[in-house]
């Protein structure tokens, strides 16, 4: 049986019942050996009938009265002797004994608590920020410290993500803003100068600049109430046939913009959901597929039921499809799955993954793939009813 396979009180008790059985296992042989070895001593000191009453009696035979009568006479205070060694036997042996069981007992302690002492220590690494620390997996111990040790690596290397994500957000934000504030702070600058004219077109530039920092600004608002479960706070029943239609009605002039052609398939799907949020995720995949996709000229809407539990709303193009990694992408902030895929194009790269964060909200999942005839599918997955948790707490 391994130790790794057992828990830490189980690991404890044997260890304590394996103590008390060793010390028991000294103190009784180790007193045993030594009376042995006082009871020849006493016997070498009899006198010569004494010494022959005592042998025949060990032979069960039957002494003269004399040899008897000295026997018992030297055996008294002989008796009393060893009967004092015998106390002091026990304490010595008893003694000796919790020494050993002590040191073995604080060698097997010290190798179960050596992979907590080695946690600690990464965790201090940890704490000054060095989050690539990991524990390396030991092979050995309880399996509660195995489990702290898996656990613990778990979260180092999610905090490690984490850290990434946001040093990449952090410069992602920092290189969107900065052109549409150059171009800002340069037009203001050139108009302050008198350098160029304050005429209606260069006002239509500016509105179109601050515009964009300001659907930036709401689309990191939307990720960061995504990010602390606020993004999605009053449900009722929604049609998601209903509400793709509305927003394919409002879509009508950006389709024909793409020269894309629109076909539907919009079955009645019903979800506790957000009506608003739900549109806006809705608007996000048209404008993905008007921005990248239009090329193909096509665009197909789909809604129903998946399954018992799920609903679904598929929008298909025929564009030239997702990059070569992206259909097993994790859809960061401001990821892109190619360079063309630019301010040129008009896309800040939060699109999708505002998407993925309203999906999520609700409940459901995001899958985007493409299509072995060409093109491109995303495919929002709600659930039908809610979590019984979430019920619970509403």
């Amino acid at each position: 049986m391994k130790i790794s396979r057992l828990s830490l009180s189980t690991v404890s008790a044997l260890i304590t019942a394996a103590l008390l059985m060793l010390s028991m296992t000294i103190v009784f042989f180790g007193v045993l050996w030594v009376q042995n070895l006082y009871e020849q001593e006493y016997l070498s000191q009899l006198t010569p009938n004494a010494r022959l009453a005592y042998d025949m009696l060990d032979k069960g035979e039957l002494p003269k009265e004399v040899d008897f009568l000295a026997l018992v006479h030297q055996l008294k205070p002989l008796y009393e002797d060893g009967e004092t060694e015998l106390y002091l036997l026990v304490v010595k042996f008893g003694l000796g004994a919790a020494v050993i069981c002590s040191i073995i007992g604080f060698w097997l302690a010290r190798k179960i608590s050596s992979p907590l002492e080695q946690l600690t220590r990464v965790v201090n690494n940890l704490r000054d920020g060095d989050f690539s620390v990991r524990v390396p997996d030991i092979g050995k111990g309880t399996s509660e410290v195995q489990q702290l040790i898996h656990r613990f690596n778990a979260l180092a290397e999610e905090l490690e993500n984490m850290e990434r994500r946001l040093r990449f957000n952090t410069m992602a934000v920092a290189h969107e803003l900065r052109t549409p504030l150059t171009i800002v702070q340069g037009t203001l600058q050139g108009m302050a100068d008198k350098v160029f004219p304050r005429d209606d077109d260069r006002i239509e530039d500016l509105l179109t600049q601050v515009e964009g920092l300001a659907r930036l600004v709401n689309d990191l608002r939307t990720l960061s109430l995504a990010a602390s479960q606020k993004l999605v706070t009053e449900r009722s029943k929604v049609d998601i046939a209903q509400a793709a239609e509305q927003i394919l009605q409002a879509s009508r002039p950006l389709l024909e913009d793409a020269g894309m052609v629109l076909e539907t398939d919009l079955k009645k799907a019903m979800i506790p959901a957000d009506n608003q949020r739900l549109r806006q995720a809705m608007l996000a995949v048209m404008e993905n597929a008007c921005r990248y996709a239009a090329e193909g000229g096509y665009l197909r809407c789909e809604s129903g039921y998946l399954n018992k539990e799920e609903a679904f709303l598929r929008i298909v193009d025929h564009g030239p499809g997702f990059a070569q990694d992206v259909t097993g992408h994790s859809i960061d902030v401001f990821w892109r799955g190619e360079p063309s895929r630019s301010r040129a194009s008009g896309g800040s790269g939060l699109g999708l993954s505002i998407v993925r964060a309203i999906v999520t909200a609700h409940g459901g999942r995001l899958e985007q793939e493409n299509l072995p005839e060409g093109g491109a599918s995303v495919m929002m997955i709600f659930p039908r009813k809610l979590p019984a948790k979430t019920t619970a707490e509403s």
